[in-house]
């Protein structure tokens, strides 16, 4: 058969979402066209407006409850009565209190999130941007780090002025009291509360944007790691291979949203590279495989089906592989729509949730430890933590119900960072992040935040094994690389919002860790001070079948200090053209996969795995 348009070599509608073969303008214009203005409306209101309101009346809340409170105490008589009552009062303003207080407190923390440090990360990009475009093209790295850190302080500065403009602007229509009366005149107590937020936000910023401007300014910049250091005699060698930004698709001849006709068409590229990796593995046993996010296009059940079907031939490859979620099994509502969102009250995102969850409950549940939030120490396997609650996740992706969506939606975050602790007080441990943010719209899927209780996290479980290394792996690059200016859009659409943070954080531990990524597809080794970074290039993404693609296999050990150490590493070319043959029926299940797991552990047992809980 020759069909005029040959199916498998794909169409028009193959390249709606992609940005190799549309502009940022032409994507824009399909958003706008086709976006729906209720649902976004909807969405503003109960993720930007709902929280300013409740910060905002905060203050005048508070003083009309002590306004009240004062009035009853004075007009209670003296005697026995008077001190009850009081106490009432005060223990209802107590015990009431503490939920309000939670709830303001994640409402100014979700403000911050949308708002206050994606306009700093914008201003800060954007004039590194502006002020790149001025650097020669062969200027060396230093030079260009030096202009990223004049651009931090100026953005800082920016950020202040531009925000204390704007608190001029709102403080007279702002109110900081109130009494009972106020509670009669509705729309008068938002209007106030409205300023009081925009007040409190505003200045909020322009404090924290001197901070992080100066912070910008004085951290290391990232710097290319010139060399490697020499490899130990007789020392351990842990060889990782680093998988990123596989992108699994769920049909044979699928195109990822990304690089529609531009990009490979189904997943015999990961094929291959598992055929390669069982071979390797096979003569030269690796310690670890880690895939750091975007394992499918687009989160959806039949492409978690395609991965798990193409692992299930490899069960010696699958004892030692871990992975963590992308913004691609996370945050894309519909992989043919930009356009599209999802409310915060839809059950979708926790359904993508569920999905991951349960892929990496299959393939690490036995091995990786959920951090107790309690005391910081290492609690129970992921197997064991997601047990109690097996029956209702079940329920909830057969059914999607609403309450179910808000009765599991404290599981996600509780089970991360997912541990995998070494095997010896001295050996190597993995931490496993999520670095996603909460978006609900496909254009803005790709952003990335790693919370404030992560990091605690990884700071207490470090201090919990003194002698132990780590690698600290998440799915989105830390700093923007110390490379020729890529598009503003790429720098600012794909950002980690607190990256920096991150990284100031994190450099105190470098002696003891290395950073491992992915989400950009750029392949890149670095530093940041102490604090080695590794980006991994996708051996899936941005070249079409017939072109070589490939990763890497890192050695990693003590160096001659007693740090961490990153020693050259092994490149794996996946060659263009190649169909690999099938190494065996694919297992149809994720309880098959595991146990083909567990019987490839009972087979290898005289093998010496590392990192096994």
């Amino acid at each position: 058969m020759r069909p005029i348009v040959d199916p498998r070599h794909g169409d028009v509608e193959d390249d709606a979402s992609s940005t190799k073969r549309r502009t940022l303008i032409s994507l824009a214009g399909s958003l706008l066209a086709e976006i729906s203005l209720p649902k976004l409306f909807a969405a503003w209101a109960i993720l930007i407006v709902l929280p300013a309101l409740l910060l905002g009346a905060a203050p005048l809340l508070a003083s009309i409850w002590i306004s009240a409170v004062s009035s009853k105490a004075a007009a209670i008589y003296t005697g026995l009565l008077a001190p009850i009552l009081f106490a009432i009062l005060i223990g209802v303003g107590w015990f009431g209190g503490k939920p309000l207080w939670r709830l303001i407190e994640t409402n100014f923390w979700s403000l911050n999130a949308l708002a206050v440090q994606p306009a700093y990360a914008l201003s800060r990009e954007a004039l590194r941007q502006l002020a790149e475009r001025f650097l020669p093209i062969d200027v060396d790295q230093y030079a260009r780090a030096t202009a990223r850190a004049i651009s931090s302080a100026a953005s800082g500065l920016l950020i202040c002025g531009l925000s204390l403009w704007v608190v001029t602007l709102a403080w007279p229509g702002t109110r900081w009291t109130g009494s009972l009366t106020d509670l009669s005149s509705p729309t008068a107590l938002a209007y106030a509360a409205l300023h009081n937020s925009v007040v409190i936000i505003a200045a909020y910023t322009a404090v924290a944007g001197l901070v992080w401007g100066l912070a910008d300014t004085v951290m290391t910049q990232p710097l290319d790691l010139l060399h490697f250091g020499p490899k130990p005699l007789g020392g351990k060698i842990w060889r990782v291979v680093h998988l990123s930004d596989i992108h699994v698709v769920g049909e044979r001849f699928g195109f990822r949203l990304e690089g529609g006709r531009s990009g490979p068409r189904g997943n015999n590229r990961l094929k291959q590279a598992l055929s390669k990796l069982d071979a390797i593995h096979a003569r030269d046993p690796l310690d670890l495989i880690l895939i750091t996010g975007d394992i499918t296009d687009a989160g959806r059940s039949s492409e978690w089906a395609e991965f798990i079907d193409t692992l299930s031939p490899y069960p010696r490859l699958v004892e030692v592989m871990v992975m963590l979620p992308g913004n691609h099994d996370l945050n894309v509502v519909d992989r043919a729509n930009p356009a599209r969102l999802d409310l915060p009250t839809s059950p979708k995102k926790r359904l993508r949730e569920i999905r991951a969850l349960s892929a990496m409950e299959s393939l690490q549940g036995d091995r990786v430890r959920v951090v107790d939030g309690a005391t910081g120490k290492l609690g129970a396997t992921l197997d064991e933590f997601l047990e109690p609650h097996a029956e209702r996740i079940a329920d909830f992706a057969d059914r999607g119900t609403a309450r179910l969506t808000w009765e599991l939606a404290e599981l996600w975050p509780q089970t991360f960072p997912m541990v995998l602790p070494p095997d010896t007080e001295d050996g190597l441990g993995v931490m496993l992040l999520d670095s996603n943010a909460q978006t609900h719209f496909s254009f803005t899927n790709a952003l990335g935040l790693v919370s404030t209780e992560q990091m605690r996290a990884i700071e207490k479980t470090v201090e919990n094994f003194p002698k132990a290394k780590w690698i600290v792996a998440l799915h989105h690059h830390v700093v923007e690389y110390p490379k020729a200016a890529k598009a503003l859009s790429e720098r600012i659409g794909t950002a980690l919002i607190n990256g920096t943070w991150f990284v100031r954080r994190m450099q105190p531990l470098g002696s003891r860790a290395v950073l491992m990524h992915g989400h950009r597809h750029i392949d890149w080794i670095g530093r940041c001070g102490d604090l080695v970074i590794v980006s991994a290039p996708s051996p899936i993404m941005d070249v079409t079948d017939d072109r070589d693609t490939y990763f890497y296999i890192h050695n990693l050990g003590i160096g001659a200090d007693g740090n961490i150490a990153l020693f050259e590493p092994e490149r794996v070319v996946l060659r263009g053209g190649v169909n690999p043959a099938p190494a065996a029926e694919p297992v149809a299940a994720i309880g098959d996969l595991l146990e083909a797991s567990q019987e490839g552990r009972r087979s290898s047992a005289s093998t010496d795995v590392p990192h096994k809980a």
